[in-house]
Formats: structure tokens, C-alpha cells, sequence
């Protein structure tokens, strides 16, 4: 069983553990989506690494099927809050900077459907990006290759919080209101913000 397979399964497993628990009340929503197939370079110039890509080629054709697919997903959920859960960032300030695939094909679905949280790893750090009233963008990357100092530019007014040590990040959900949470490696907590559905505001403590 190859690791994809591995992860699948888990995945399935803990997706019906949060359907049990959330999808009745029709609180929170979580869209998974493998992000690699995006990455152009990963097809161009793998560089040392090794991609098995026999379920995924033609590309072209897979991407539109996925878009097709999230997008229908999306618009069918009822739940009050969906969050995205992809691997690479669409908006950091992290090493690896923006992954411009996503800005330009995943980007507009998810603000077309109004997907609350868009949340990634990849880049090596704790990041908050976001206005108000627009998708936030948390990056929980902090487990390891910590304080690297590499920080892309971005305007201060949409970056909340970076930080490039190890860390995590918690999430508190109800109804009416999310509470996101990014802590150090000792558990001290570096920032936190709420995201209100009423007035879809968010706050600073």
C-alpha cells in the first residue's frame, strides 16, 4: 500500500469522525485537496525528486475535473462555516512565497463560494494573513526547519502574525463564531483572532 493510499484511508476515517460529530448540527465543513498536481514546476523541473503521476495525467484535464468537482462540493455543503485545507499557500510570506497555480484556478472558487479559512503548511512558520471580511489565510508550518528568517514582503495591514519558530495552531468553533489560536513550541500563545458569521468580522485580542 503506497502512502497516498495510507493517507486516503485516514483521511476517510477522520472525515467521518467529524461528519458524526459536526455534520448533523451543520456547523463546520472541511474541503481537503491534494495541491501538487497544481504546481507546474513539479512536472517541469522535479529537480531530485520523483512524482508518480499515473493517476493524475493528462493535467489540464484532472485540475478542470478537480475544479469542477470542489466547486460543486462547495456549493451543495449547508454547513455554516467551510474551511480548505491545501498543502501549499496561497497567500504568504513564507519562503516559498505565493503558489501562483492556486491564486489564479483554486483562489476564485473559494471566493466565489465564501469559504471562511483557507488553511495550509508548506512553508516552515506560523502565519496569519487576511481583511475583513474576506477569506483568512493561517499557515501552520512550524514543526520543523524552524527560524529560518526568511520572510517575503507583505502589507502589514493583511499580515497578522509571522513567526518562523516551531509551533501550532488550534481552532474553537461554534456557530456563531471561530476562534483561531497559534502557539509556541513551550504552548505561549503568539496571536489570536476570532471570525464572527454575523457581521463576518474578525478580531484581535
Amino acid at each position: 500500500m503506497v502512502l497516498s493510499q495510507i493517507f486516503c484511508l485516514m483521511l476517510r476515517f477522520i472525515l467521518k469522525i467529524c461528519d458524526k460529530c459536526f455534520g448533523d448540527l451543520g456547523m463546520v465543513e472541511f474541503f481537503f485537496v491534494d495541491t501538487n498536481p497544481f504546481v507546474r514546476k513539479y512536472f517541469t523541473d522535479p529537480e531530485d525528486h520523483t512524482y508518480d503521476w499515473s493517476n493524475v495525467l493528462p493535467r489540464k484535464k484532472y485540475i478542470s475535473n478537480l475544479l469542477r468537482d470542489l466547486d460543486l462540493e462547495i456549493k451543495k455543503s449547508r454547513a455554516t462555516w467551510k474551511f480548505f485545507v491545501g498543502h501549499h499557500g496561497i497567500k504568504t510570506a513564507g519562503q516559498h512565497g505565493v503558489t501562483q497555480e492556486l491564486v489564479d484556478q483554486l483562489l476564485p472558487i473559494l471566493e466565489e463560494n465564501k469559504v471562511d479559512l483557507y488553511i495550509n503548511g508548506h512553508d516552515h512558520c506560523l502565519q496569519h494573513i487576511g481583511s475583513e471580511g474576506e477569506i483568512q489565510f493561517l499557515t501552520s508550518g512550524g514543526g520543523s526547519k524552524a527560524w529560518r528568517g526568511d520572510i517575503q514582503p507583505w502589507d502589514p495591514k493583511e499580515l497578522k502574525l509571522y513567526y518562523d519558530g516551531q509551533g501550532f495552531m488550534s481552532l474553537h468553533i461554534t456557530h456563531s463564531e471561530v476562534k483561531f489560536v497559534f502557539y509556541d513550541i513551550s504552548g505561549n500563545v503568539l496571536h489570536q483572532s476570532t471570525l464572527s458569521k454575523k457581521s463576518k468580522t474578525f478580531g484581535l485580542f
